[in-house]
């Protein structure tokens, strides 16, 4: 990558990116994003207002002209939306404008919810777990029409589980772990599922839940020993960091939550 120093304009008003809620203010936070982030572009963001942004904001008229004819081509090729941003600053070496094009060519040939699943996950990873929670169930509610195979919707599901443990709305998250075991009858959905209905319901509803799905014994065995050999270990990690006057009791929920949050992630 070799462009040059940012001597840009600063938008006053920034180019907000809802989807993953980020604001640009310059051509080079724009270049930056568009590389780092293929599989996140789309019309939402290759738009109108995008090439609007760039006329009014950063003065850069020229460019808007060509990012319009790009949104109204009736391919919908992106490629002739950013290559030109790029082109710019010369953000991008030749070699490297044209790896991206050929990435660009195999990001666009993906069916959609493939791509949309992607843009999910980069928003769980952002923390942004609601609106990666309406991403994957937008995908699920298309599953009928779609023929992209067990494998696939069963990690909708568990992507899905896991944005819900990350809230800590423990039901859904063990409602959509099940619905995924239920595909693909993995050992890890599985874990996942026992692991989270403790969380949230008592002993007798827990072991109820377990026997009207005709959970394997051993593999629930299994689990429930991992599970108790990682609250050992958070009780030693307590016992380890303790200082005097400091409340175990929060301690021990500190780790807990750290425990859920890696345990879904």
């Amino acid at each position: 990558m070799s462009f040059d120093l940012c001597t840009g304009k600063k938008a006053e008003h920034p180019f907000f990116i809802e989807s993953i809620g980020i604001r640009i203010f310059t051509i080079e936070e724009l270049c930056w994003f568009l590389h780092n982030n293929l599989y996140l572009i789309d019309r939402n963001v290759a738009s109108t207002e995008l090439a609007e942004w760039v006329r009014d904001e950063l003065g850069l008229k020229t460019l808007a002209r060509k990012l319009l004819d790009a949104v109204d081509r009736p391919d919908h090729d992106v490629s002739y939306f950013i290559m030109p941003v790029f082109q710019e600053i010369g953000y991008l070496s030749p070699e490297e404008m044209r790896r991206m094009r050929e990435e660009l060519t195999r990001v666009q040939v993906q069916p959609e919810d493939q791509r949309a699943k992607i843009r999910a996950d980069y928003l769980v990873s952002g923390g942004r777990c609601v609106a990666a929670i309406t991403a994957y169930r937008r995908i699920l509610s298309r599953k009928a029409e779609g023929n992209l195979g067990t494998a696939f919707y069963s990690s909708v599901w568990n992507n899905l589980g896991c944005a819900y443990a990350q809230q800590f709305r423990f039901k859904e998250a063990a409602d959509a772990f099940l619905e995924g075991w239920k595909l693909a009858q993995t050992r890890e959905l599985m874990r996942r599922y026992v692991s989270t209905l403790p969380l949230f319901l008592s002993d007798e509803e827990y072991r109820e839940k377990l026997s009207s799905i005709g959970a394997d014994g051993m593999l629930i065995g299994k689990i429930q020993e991992y599970n108790a050999s990682v609250a050992r270990e958070a009780e030693e990690k307590i016992a380890s960091r303790r200082n005097p006057g400091e409340d175990p009791e929060k301690e021990l929920e500190h780790l807990k939550n750290e425990y859920r949050r890696g345990a879904f992630s």
